[in-house]
């Protein structure tokens, strides 16, 4: 059976991946002032971080309509036995939603709300791809991908609040106090939202450090395969004291570096750090 594995643009997956995987996207628009943008094509995140640097108003993010999917899966729909498409997760966006009904036109299209963002949504996409080449069964991938969603885990580490407050999810008050006592929030994706879980406290690498060996030692829960450390621009020393964590930890088989795109750019800003993988 020919599977075509297509994901939203905010799954983070690397060109390499992408090209390997042969995974075609849809590109969300990014709205920066008055104009609109497609994501990873005519705007980037060093783009985003000017325009906020220079006292423009934060960047946002507008969901693939209904038309746009129907387009693109009328691409691929007759050459492919069958299409696998996963969307950036339903509680961030009105993607999933406009992709389902784009799929009612299509019988060999199938959905899958990752529940997740960011390379969260690529461990999905991922999945997807390795499925696709042992299973014959369009109904049995998406159940098992529904089933995958639910045990990534996926978290970052802030360096600033700044594209926080701008975007309304932080007071000002909250903020200088957390300058103030050197605070650096950890956000995590809880039941398809983001949440604050933890803050941490002191200069940003000491913090990053931290940050992993509270996501990743003494767990007998995690499936030791893949893990992914995604990031908007950080520090050298920063992204050193990650890699030297990750590697006390017990050892994945592979651990994929990837930069954080347009949409975690928009809400969380540079100085962003995740690591993400799975739970067995």
């Amino acid at each position: 059976m020919k599977i075509k594995i297509i994901s939203d643009s905010t799954c983070d997956l690397s060109p390499a991946q992408l090209q390997e995987h042969d995974i075609a996207l849809s590109r969300l628009t990014i709205v920066k002032g008055d104009g609109q943008f497609e994501d990873g094509t005519t705007i980037t995140p060093a783009d985003i971080f000017a325009h906020v640097a220079a006292g423009g108003d934060l960047c946002s993010t507008s969901a693939y309509s209904v038309g746009q999917y129907t387009d693109l899966f009328a691409q691929y729909a007759d050459e492919y036995d069958g299409i696998i498409h996963i969307n950036i997760g339903s509680g961030f966006s009105s993607c999933y939603q406009n992709a389902c009904i784009a799929a009612a036109d299509f019988p060999n299209v199938r959905v899958i709300d990752s529940q997740n963002l960011s390379t969260g949504q690529g461990h999905v996409v991922l999945e997807a791809c390795r499925l696709a080449k042992s299973c014959d069964d369009l109904d049995e991938i998406a159940e098992k991908l529904n089933e995958f969603a639910t045990r990534v885990e996926a978290s970052f580490l802030l360096d600033q609040l700044k594209y926080m407050v701008k975007g309304g999810r932080c007071s000002s008050a909250a903020a200088l106090g957390a300058n103030l006592l050197n605070l650096k929030p950890c956000i995590e994706v809880r039941n398809g939202k983001m949440s604050v879980v933890k803050k941490y406290r002191g200069p940003y690498p000491k913090c990053l450090a931290n940050y992993v060996k509270d996501r990743l030692s003494q767990r007998d829960d995690i499936l030791h395969t893949e893990l992914f450390i995604t990031y908007t621009p950080v520090s050298e020393e920063g992204l050193a004291a990650v890699k030297e964590a990750v590697a006390a930890c017990e050892p994945f088989d592979t651990v994929y570096e990837t930069n954080a795109g347009c949409t975690v750019s928009c809400h969380c800003g540079p100085g962003t750090l995740g690591v993400l993988f799975v739970r067995k």
